[in-house]
């Protein structure tokens, strides 16, 4: 029996990252975790720890560079947005009006 191309062809793989900016567990922990850095050196330690791993997995799931950076940008914005909330969590517009 012949074998038909049809049947050897494999569609393109494409991977689509689940947006960084989605991920709002990691986006608090790390936030929260950035606050409590006794240090800015700590946090900016801090900061390149989670950079290098977030770069390893998006690496290992084959993500273009460009995706990789505008990721990245996402969530450390995310992150960013994260800390002044809870920096500014409880206080009301007006003061004390008790």
């Amino acid at each position: 029996m012949e074998e038909l191309p049809l049947f050897d062809w494999t569609p393109p793989c494409t991977v689509i990252v689940f947006p960084m900016v989605k991920r709002v567990g990691r986006i608090r922990s790390t936030a929260e975790k950035m606050m409590a850095k006794p240090t800015d050196r700590a946090a900016t330690f801090y900061r390149y720890q989670i950079t290098d791993w977030l770069l390893r997995q998006m690496l290992k799931a084959g993500i273009s560079e460009q995706e990789q950076a505008e990721q990245l940008g996402a969530f450390w914005s995310a992150v960013s947005a994260e800390m002044i909330r809870l920096t500014y969590r409880g206080e009301r517009p007006g003061g004390s009006a008790a």
